[in-house]
């Protein structure tokens, strides 16, 4: 049974960090591509990160573009998103996801190309 767990969420002031988690089973880890997703109140779903089964390939969006990086650990089958300069327009509640998907469909970081999902996490950025 898949199964995908976030947790790091939490509050923090404007400026701060965070690094969020996601613990997925082994055979979604080593096989599938993974991302970040995030969904403010009233707001549609959207991508934040993705990264390759290797490691090797990252996107971002543009709105977190220097200042967010996601890597994995595949001896611990986890998924990272490290999180600087917070700023109050993150906040939102974060997902992780796992997918099979060409660097190309990566790249498009779109949530209906991912089959795998986690409950999320809540992060809260002050001003």
């Amino acid at each position: 049974q898949v199964q995908m767990v976030e947790s790091g969420g939490g509050s923090v002031q404007a400026g701060g960090s965070l690094r969020l988690s996601c613990a997925a089973s082994g055979y979604i880890y080593t096989s599938y591509s993974m991302g970040w997703f995030r969904q403010a109140p009233g707001k549609e779903r959207e991508g934040v990160a993705g990264i390759n089964y290797g490691g090797d390939y990252t996107v971002y969006a543009d709105s977190v573009k220097g200042r967010f990086t996601i890597s994995r650990d595949n001896a611990k089958n986890t998924l990272y998103l490290k999180m600087d300069s917070l700023k109050p327009e993150d906040t939102a509640m974060y997902y992780c996801a796992a997918g099979r998907l060409t660097y190309t469909v990566l790249a498009r970081l779109r949530q209906s190309d991912f089959v795998y999902w986690g409950q999320g996490t809540q992060v809260t950025v002050s001003s």
